[in-house]
């Protein structure tokens, strides 16, 4: 049975502070989850949308990509932008204005009279949104016990991985029932929402890290420690991603399946993620986390070395498909939370500007590999996998070679 974060023990983030209410973790715990998974739900509850704007707006269909581009690429300078605050400001604080901006951003995407300024809306929403994703890893750190802190975001990752899953399916309701504008007034609404409970409850948010503010981008770049936790987590979750993101194109067009094929070996493999990250906390409290870490990616790898094996003896089969993809993200789901928690230990009190660095390393990592495997997609599954493979064992390399925290 799972742990649910009623059963999460709360660990003051200083000796020097008061212990804080039982229901306090759970709380801040419960308000940073829906931060997170709102900052997500903007690009995949907008995606339904995205095919018909051109008719609404005008302009191309390239150019109606740039809606969900503009949105990342504004994500990766949030993140960026938000470490750097983070470590300077109080983060409680800046939640509530991220908040605040995310909401009046949202917003004005209803009014947007064309394309162009709904592609530069977009770039500002993406900006916006990505502080809750940047300052959740050390509040929970703050919250929480190493094994509750682990399993915490292991919760915390399960529930993210539903949104790719169930955000375009409310984003297709609200396109028919209310038009393409609804997913953003929805998302605004839900956003001064959250902005007001994150400013009612600040109190139960940890307070900032007294020695927050030493330290920079470049010292973190340059430590071997900190990248073994940074890059291999990049390196596992890209190769994840690259090969997620280019399946639907290689199914139907390069071994003549069905989007279905697709649905059903997502629909496995984020089933066994959510399993393999909710037991990861228990796991790395008996075995250890490096143990874990080393475990689970090893096992992500082999399992897209496999896929590529498999492809290359011309194996087309759907279910076969669905059956290799379980190890992937079986090996994410158990290297992917401690992994996480232990890049920002590694971060040494850095934590905002840690956590940024850690999903921007995930983010370049998957548009470059995406990058690289759209010329071979549609030439079935050995090419596909190969790049995913080739990316995914870059993190084992980085497990042999850097050094690991000291015990």
């Amino acid at each position: 049975m799972v742990d649910t974060p009623d059963s999460f023990i709360h660990k003051p983030a200083s000796m020097t502070q008061p212990a804080a209410p039982l229901s306090t973790p759970v709380l801040a715990f419960a308000l940073l989850i829906i931060g997170t998974t709102l900052g997500i739900a903007g690009t995949d509850l907008v995606l339904p949308a995205v095919p018909g704007l051109p008719d609404t707006l005008g302009g191309s269909q390239a150019m109606a990509q740039l809606v969900l581009a503009a949105f990342v690429a504004g994500g990766c300078v949030g993140l960026v932008l938000y470490g750097e605050l983070g470590a300077h400001f109080d983060q409680r604080n800046l939640l509530v204005l991220s908040f605040i901006a995310y909401a009046i951003i949202s917003l004005a995407c209803v009014l947007a009279p064309s394309l162009p300024v709904l592609v530069g809306l977009r770039f500002a929403q993406g900006l916006t949104g990505s502080a809750a994703a940047v300052f959740a890893p050390g509040m929970i750190r703050a919250l929480f016990s190493e094994a509750r802190a682990v399993h915490a975001l292991g919760v915390m990752a399960s529930v993210e991985s539903l949104v790719p899953a169930l955000a375009p399916v409310i984003g297709v309701w609200l396109l028919v029932a209310f038009g393409w504008k609804s997913s953003f007034i929805l998302i605004g609404g839900l956003s001064c929402v959250v902005a007001a409970l994150v400013a009612m409850l600040r109190h139960r948010l940890p307070p900032p890290d007294p020695t927050r503010g030493a330290g920079s981008y470049l010292r973190l770049a340059t430590s071997p420690v900190f990248l073994r936790y940074a890059l291999s987590q990049a390196f596992t979750l890209g190769g994840l991603l690259i090969f997620v993101f280019g399946a639907p194109a290689m199914i139907t067009k390069g071994l003549d399946g069905t989007l279905n094929d697709f649905i059903i070996m997502q629909v496995t493999g984020i089933t066994v993620f959510i399993i393999g990250s909710n037991v990861a906390g228990r796991l790395a409290d008996r075995f250890g986390a490096e143990p874990m870490i080393v475990f689970g990616t090893w096992l992500s790898a082999a399992g897209l070395v496999a896929l590529a094996a498999y492809g290359l003896v011309g194996g087309t089969h759907p279910l076969a498909l669905a059956i290799l993809f379980v190890p992937v993200n079986l090996g994410l789901g158990l290297r992917g939370p401690p992994g996480f928690f232990r890049a920002i230990l590694a971060a040494n009190g850095d934590d905002a500007r840690g956590a940024a660095l850690v999903l921007v390393a995930i983010l370049s990592t998957t548009a470059a590999g995406t990058a690289v495997a759209a010329p071979f997609v549609t030439l079935g599954i050995a090419p596909l996998a190969a790049i995913a493979a080739a990316v995914s064992c870059g993190s084992a390399l980085c497990l042999l070679a850097l050094p690991k925290l000291p015990g």
